[in-house]
């Protein structure tokens, strides 16, 4: 009688999990909520976010950016490369505007440096045409010149600019704009209309757990 009624009780709660599981797997589709765009997966869980300073979308994706990097595991980076692709400037001023937010990630201050420069260009409207400009937002906020210039010029930021063109080259024919977003160099983002902002963060981050 006792095998009986567990045998019973392993039915209806096979049949539960059954009725439970293919819900919350569903709730993001391939090829409506996500594409994937390689055969195989990064070794270690990164999101990648491509975007432009110019970018207005971009701009107002960085609240979004910060709260999901709250919520991504311990062990999965993220990184932000900065495309030189847009219209909205020629491709050296944005090469400069790269190499500026590397000397941000120098520093350990790319969150509130990033911030100035989509100030600058989207709250200020001043415009962008050289290193100058970029320069003068660094010291506004207490960097010096010199401090800028042998930064920029270090082996380190050349280093980090030989990856950030290196992972647009990768990318390149998928990102028909910015942002957007790659986790674990596998699979891309895709929003739709219907989507809210925690929506988006929960995808980017069930999208790093995935292999």
């Amino acid at each position: 009688m006792k095998k009986l009624y567990f045998l019973i009780t392993l039915c209806l709660l096979t049949a539960l999990q059954a009725c439970v599981e293919p819900e919350v797997s569903s709730k993001w589709v391939e090829d409506k909520h996500y594409k994937v765009i390689s055969d195989t997966a990064t070794e270690s869980p990164v999101v990648t976010e491509f975007f432009s300073f110019w970018c207005p979308h971009c701009y107002s994706y960085e609240p979004i950016v910060a709260k999901v990097k709250q919520q991504l595991d311990k062990d999965v980076a993220f990184n932000k490369v900065h495309v030189n692709f847009m219209r909205f400037a020629g491709p050296d001023v944005q090469e400069d505007a790269t190499r500026a937010m590397l000397v941000a990630r120098s520093l350990g201050r790319e969150e509130e440096l990033n911030q100035a420069i989509f100030s600058y260009i989207h709250e200020q409207r001043l415009p962008i045409t050289g290193i100058n400009q970029l320069k003068g937002i660094f010291l506004a906020r207490g960097i010096e010149l010199a401090e800028f210039d042998k930064i920029v010029s270090s082996f380190k930021v050349k280093t980090m600019l030989d990856k950030n063109r290196k992972a647009i080259e990768t990318y390149r024919e998928h990102l028909s704009g910015v942002p957007n977003f790659i986790v674990n160099g596998k699979y891309q983002m895709t929003v739709t209309s219907d989507m809210t902002v925690d929506d988006i963060i929960e995808l980017i981050v069930w999208l790093s757990t995935q292999s």
